[in-house]
């Protein structure tokens, strides 16, 4: 049934019949639920939420009570855009118009996952999203710089953290804005300066984190130029923005993703504790090693040593075998230059084998082994020298020259040959007899009769007429006997 227009009072309108002729007017004017966008201003809870809604040019005052609030999915906050349904009263005794809001949401925030859903899908397009680009953390790090607002409770969160965790981890701070306009530019200038300076500030990783907020507070971390600066960086870049179930591009083409910064700071920071058990476990690994290693070692030259024991002994046992050879060829051949050559090159030979053991010891490293086995050649040697010793004076007892002391001698002819018979001399031969103690020259007198159809008995035969004793100079009369004397042994070779 419509509503039957009040008559027109005569004379002044009072308040109340004004208010109630507003009031008239809306319900009339606004039947059936509004619905109203606009800006979030001075938002109270109090039990019911109040606050205003506005735009460039107009106010509407709003309230929201507990129980629409309760079933609300979205809290608004000052600034936001929201969109609101409900409908339009007038409070006649404060004389204010509310819009008495029954369900509210924000404004563009499909359109904001929709810009979100493109900017990912053109960082998978470019392979920023490959976890085989995505760099390794370091394991124990010099420094961490963080990329944050100085005021914000997040930085203050990943100090704790990482103090607790390894107090020798440095912290860089860099200020920078992280929402509102040129937040993301900041970030992004942050990201680039760092990775350029990070040698010379011995930094090893970059945090990049902010605390909670809405799609619209979080957005700079969203803008494709903090995306590339992370991509772009030398050092590994881990991201830590708003809670657990937002999500951001930053987040996604960072190295590493974590739910809250301080996840990031345990993530970057290696714990003490855990250190101190590692080393404690690697120390334990290290000795068991060493213990090992040393146990085989010794077994090594344990085994070596037995096998230059044996090679010395054979060595030993050749070099004894080679100075008996020796000792018997001397027995034969004893001139005394001979004896002077072969000592020369038993001593070249026992130098070279002493060389050559001392090498061969010292390359195992076994210098107890050498000393010994030095002792034994040397005992060796001075056991050869004394049979060598005993053999020249054997040899010296019946030598030519003490044959000629117990009152020998021997003639030669001037050729150099040995006169063994009278067929051996003729007449005018000059001979030279070599007694102990000196030469006597002598010719050979006969008639012209051959020497060799005289009796051996006749006085003539082979007789010297004349002997000229020797002046004993100690030139060439002395260096013929030496010579005839070795001559005296070429037969028995």
């Amino acid at each position: 049934m419509a509503q039957r227009p009040m008559p027109e009072p005569e004379g002044p309108l009072t308040v109340s019949q004004l208010a109630a002729k507003i009031a008239g007017v809306i319900a009339t004017g606004f039947k059936a639920k509004v619905r109203l966008v606009g800006e979030v201003s001075g938002f109270r809870e109090r039990t019911h939420w109040y606050f205003d809604l506005k735009d460039t040019e107009a106010v509407v005052n709003c309230v929201m009570f507990a129980g629409a609030a309760r079933k609300s999915r979205h809290t608004p906050a000052n600034g936001a855009q929201v969109l609101v349904s409900g409908r339009v009263e007038y409070y006649e005794k404060l004389g204010r118009v509310t819009l008495i809001v029954e369900h509210i949401e924000p404004v563009g925030a499909g359109a904001i996952d929709q810009a979100l859903r493109a900017l990912i899908e053109e960082a998978r397009r470019l392979g920023w999203l490959d976890e085989s680009r995505k760099r390794t953390l370091p394991p124990f790090p010099r420094r961490i710089a963080v990329v944050t607002s100085r005021t914000g409770a997040a930085l203050q969160d990943v100090i704790d953290t990482m103090r607790r965790r390894c107090p020798a981890v440095g912290v860089v701070l860099v200020d920078a804005r992280v929402q509102g306009e040129g937040a993301a530019a900041e970030v992004a200038a942050a990201i680039r300066w760092l990775g350029r300076a990070s040698d010379r500030l011995d930094v090893d990783a970059i945090l990049v984190t902010r605390g909670g907020g809405s799609k619209e507070d979080l957005w700079a971390f969203n803008e494709r130029i903090v995306a590339e600066a992370i991509v772009n960086s030398p050092i590994p870049v881990v991201a830590a923005i708003g809670h657990e179930t937002d999500t951001t591009l930053a987040e996604l083409v960072a190295d590493l993703r974590c739910a809250t910064p301080t996840q990031a700071a345990m993530r970057l920071t290696p714990d003490r504790a855990a250190l101190a058990e590692q080393l404690d476990a690697m120390s334990s690994r290290l000795r068991n090693a060493l213990i090992r290693d040393t146990r085989e070692q010794r077994r090594r030259i344990e085994t070596v040593t037995r096998m230059l024991r044996q090679s010395a002994l054979g060595c030993t046992g050749r070099v004894a075998h080679t100075l008996e050879r020796l000792a018997r060829r001397l027995e034969s051949h004893r001139p005394a230059a001979a004896q002077a050559r072969r000592q020369a090159s038993l001593a070249t030979a026992r130098a070279r084998l002493e060389s050559a053991m001392r090498a061969r010891v010292y390359a195992w490293d076994v210098e107890p082994v050498a000393a010994r086995l030095a002792r034994s050649v040397e005992s060796l040697r001075e056991g050869a020298s004394l049979r060598l010793g005993s053999l020249e004076r054997q040899l010296s007892a019946i030598g030519p020259a003490s044959v000629l002391k117990r009152g020998f001698s021997y003639t030669m002819r001037e050729d150099g040959t040995i006169v063994r018979s009278t067929k051996d001399a003729r007449p005018g031969d000059r001979l030279r007899t070599t007694v102990a103690d000196g030469v006597v020259q002598s010719i050979v007198e006969g008639g012209s009769e051959p020497a060799a159809s005289r009796s051996p008995d006749s006085p003539t035969a082979a007789a010297p007429r004349k002997r000229r004793p020797s002046s004993n100079r100690p030139g060439a009369d002395h260096d013929a006997p030496g010579d005839d004397q070795m001559d005296l042994f070429k037969g028995g070779r």
